[in-house]
Order: structure tokens, then sequence, then C-alpha cells
């Protein structure tokens, strides 16, 4: 186990970080965005204008990708997040249950104003890059 000031986790679960998510551009996002340049594709990044703010927005597609961080939103833990946490649990499960209700409010709203909504988990465009392209090109 390790910890931070909100608590300690089990092993296998991915450390929060902080400095990473400050709002600025994660890991999985670039790599996502280099695969469209290499498709010809435009696209806003983080565009503010939708619900949500999607990473990417593929505007005359209608098209919002999110990339999800594995741990920020739940990953294998949607139906009980803040299991995955080993101490401070209210405290986790409380900011994780919201991140994951947030996602489904933003999906549903973009939903209903006619976007599609597509959301990769970062690990997995960390792995597979084409699988996941080849998830966005069947819609385009």
């Amino acid at each position: 186990m390790w910890g931070t000031e909100h608590g300690r986790f089990e092993q296998g679960a991915t450390e929060p970080n902080y400095e990473q998510n400050s709002g600025e551009e994660h890991e999985g996002g670039g790599v996502a965005e280099d695969g469209l340049v290499e498709k010809g594709l435009r696209y806003r990044k983080n565009y503010a204008a939708l619900p949500g703010k999607p990473d990417i927005a593929l505007m005359r597609q209608k098209i919002a990708i999110f990339v999800d961080g594995d741990f920020w939103h739940a990953r294998g833990h949607q139906d009980c997040p803040g299991e995955q946490v080993a101490s401070n649990r209210d405290y986790w499960r409380k900011k994780l249950t919201r991140n994951v209700e947030r996602d489904k409010d933003v999906t549903d709203a973009l939903t209903e104003a006619g976007w599609l909504v597509l959301r990769f988990w970062e690990t997995d465009i960390k792995k597979d890059l084409e699988s996941c392209m080849r998830q966005i090109e069947e819609y385009l």
C-alpha cells in the first residue's frame, strides 16, 4: 500500500497524480490527438462550449471524445466507486461517485443535443491506439 494526504491505496490501484490532473492535457489525450492528425481529422481540444468540456470534439461529425483516467473515473468500480481505496474511503467514495455521476450526466446532455459520445480509458489508448482509432472511424 502507499498513500497520499487523502488516504492509502491498495496495490494495483492507480495513484492519483494531482499535478497531472490540474486541467491540463493528459498523456492519453495527446496520443489520441496524434492518431486523429494522422487521419487528417480536424478537431477542437478541451472544447468548453460543450457540456463536460470534451477532450476532443469533432465538430463536423458532432462526436465528443473523452479520455477517462482509470482512477478518477473508477474503472472497474463504477457500481461502487471508492472500493479500490484502502483508507479514507468516505472521502474517495464521495469524490469518485460524483465523477461517475457527472460522466453519465454529461453523456446524457451531449446525446440529447445530438452528439455522439465516445469514452476511452486512458490506459486502453496507450496500449492500443489503433483499436481506439478504428472505433472512432466507425462513426465517420
